[in-house]
């Protein structure tokens, strides 16, 4: 999303900054849920790397391991374009770390895109999914050690816009088919798509 469009959030963006971050964070905080979404997509990348090396593993339980992990990239890249960006361009002056993010995002659905249309047996398809999580992980550390660290020290309703995420997560979910975070259990591999 341009950083000049609106959003669902953009009308409550200016309350938003009027309020102070909490600096402890908590489990429902914007900070907080964008962190565990990253825990889990680093997870599900770790484990498809253990499938790699594994050669009992099957193409349709790494296919899907890939649509699950695609899925909640998706999932977590909307999110964070339509509410979390535009709030921290309110809050902060780093525009730079923001473009370069949605230049990554746009990088990533490219990524994304083409494993959509492919099958596990394909030529580069372990590739194409090996690079999607190395961007990513350079995405994440690049958001958690400068981008997160700006935005506790903003003027920021972290808890507002958590609440927001969570809601919007779970509209998506819907929309996409796929399970809640709530469906899943210890194995990283375990949220499917549910259609």
């Amino acid at each position: 999303m341009p950083r000049n469009a609106t959003s669902k959030s953009s009308s409550k963006s200016s309350s938003r900054t009027t309020r102070r971050a909490s600096t402890k964070g908590s489990e429902t905080d914007a900070l907080h849920i964008l962190a565990e979404d990253h825990k889990k997509v680093i997870d599900l990348f770790d484990e498809f790397e253990k499938m790699k090396e594994n050669e009992e593993t099957d193409d349709e339980a790494k296919q899907m391991l890939v649509e699950t992990a695609c899925a909640e990239l998706t999932i977590h890249a909307q999110v964070e374009e339509e509410i979390f960006y535009p709030a921290a361009r309110d809050a902060i002056d780093d525009m730079d770390l923001l473009d370069e993010a949605e230049v990554e995002h746009a990088s990533a659905r490219q990524l994304i895109s083409e494993l959509a249309a492919m099958q596990p047996d394909d030529d580069l398809y372990d590739a194409k999914f090996t690079v999607l999580g190395e961007y990513v992980k350079h995405h994440i550390q690049e958001e958690e050690k400068e981008l997160f660290p700006k935005l506790k020290k903003a003027e920021l309703d972290l808890e507002e816009i958590g609440e927001e995420i969570r809601d919007r997560k779970m509209e998506l979910r819907e929309e996409l088919g796929v399970a809640s975070d709530e469906d899943d259990d210890d194995d990283p591999g375990s949220q499917r798509k549910v259609h």
